[in-house]
């Protein structure tokens, strides 16, 4: 697939999920690398993990393959054909967590680095969580079979993790009743509504906050800070990422000052708390944020010490981790280790 650099205002994706079409394609009796080429594109192979690419080449591609495959469902296959590494770093994140909460909310906080166009978002309702996947297009294949394709993916990401078994407790599609909705009962194992409002999926609580044979949080955190230095270089916009990047680079040798941030961003101390005042928060909010997730991740690695910890998180002493840690979960660092064995 070509590289090249696209414009400005163009969607981008990773290169790597390009290989999960390709795929499917050749699971579909098709010639990848004859559509990627009728695309305009090389078959997507790279050896830098963030390669990325224009959309418009899988969109070309994607309507290629539907306009050869006579099966509506094609895209549900789609399960059978990914891969942890065809998502980069948050593929193995979401074999290292510890629920399929804490999966989902991987997703939801770093799907840009997988695709800048379609956005994913989890509600909380009283039937469970919705995942609610958004697509703005108006072309009615790519509607279809995108929706189909991710969802899939997702189901068969949560039974590798849980089960085979784990099956959602609804689904609602976009795309119009089929004429035979068996393929849809039979991938996602619920009762699937179309003609819907959003493409989303809902997730019964019991299922998701249940503890993982795979879960490694240590690795996870490690994994986390990964993905939001790719996160952060992706979207120069997006200051939230990019200072809580730089804040995670310092916060062993104490806290950080905010004009050291700021320069390490190459802006003054009053752009930086503007344009995080922007986005509905503050300097001092996100320090603490992140020295929280971070503090329960490590607090989870029990080989590290209290006092271990308390220098990780820049803290002057473990009194003020301490007092922190219990401000944040209304236990001490201890008690909290206590009641997690």
């Amino acid at each position: 697939m070509s590289t090249r650099r696209p414009h400005r205002e163009g969607h981008t994706g990773l290169l790597s999920a390009g290989q999960i079409w390709s795929k499917l394609f050749r699971l579909c009796g098709l010639d990848a690398h004859r559509i990627w080429q009728e695309a305009g594109a090389a078959s997507p192979v790279s050896e830098d993990p963030n390669t990325r690419v224009p959309l418009h080449f899988l969109d070309a591609a994607v309507l290629l393959a539907a306009s050869r495959i006579s099966n509506p469902a094609w895209a549900l296959n789609m399960a059978q054909c990914w891969h942890p590494g065809n998502l980069g770093v948050l593929g193995h994140a979401w074999l290292a967590s510890s629920t399929l909460r804490t999966g989902l909310t991987r997703l939801d906080r770093y799907w840009k680095i997988v695709t800048t166009r379609a956005a994913v978002q989890l509600l909380e309702s009283d039937a469970g969580l919705r995942f609610v996947y958004r697509l703005p297009t108006e072309n009615p294949v790519i509607s279809a079979v995108f929706p189909d394709g991710v969802f899939s993916v997702l189901m068969d990401m949560c039974r590798v993790n849980s089960g085979d078994r784990m099956n959602p407790l609804q689904v609602t599609l976009r795309r119009p009743q089929p004429a035979d909705n068996s393929p849809w009962i039979n991938c996602f194992g619920c009762p699937v509504f179309f003609g819907a409002p959003e493409n989303s999926m809902t997730f019964s609580g019991a299922d998701l906050d249940r503890v993982l044979p795979t879960a490694n949080r240590p690795l996870a955190g490690t994994l986390d800070r990964l993905l939001l230095e790719t996160l952060s270089a992706l979207d120069r916009d997006d200051i939230e990422s990019r200072c809580k990047a730089a804040v995670l680079n310092e916060l062993s040798t104490g806290e950080p000052a905010a004009p050291d941030i700021a320069q390490k961003l190459n802006l003054s101390g009053r752009t930086l708390q503007r344009r995080l005042a922007a986005v509905n928060t503050s300097y001092l909010k996100l320090v603490d944020e992140t020295r929280r997730d971070l503090a329960l991740r490590y607090i989870a690695d029990r080989d590290k010490s209290v006092s271990e910890i308390t220098f990780l998180l820049g803290f002057s002493g473990q009194s003020a981790f301490t007092r922190a840690f219990r401000r944040w979960t209304g236990r001490t660092p201890t008690e909290f280790r206590q009641q997690a064995r």
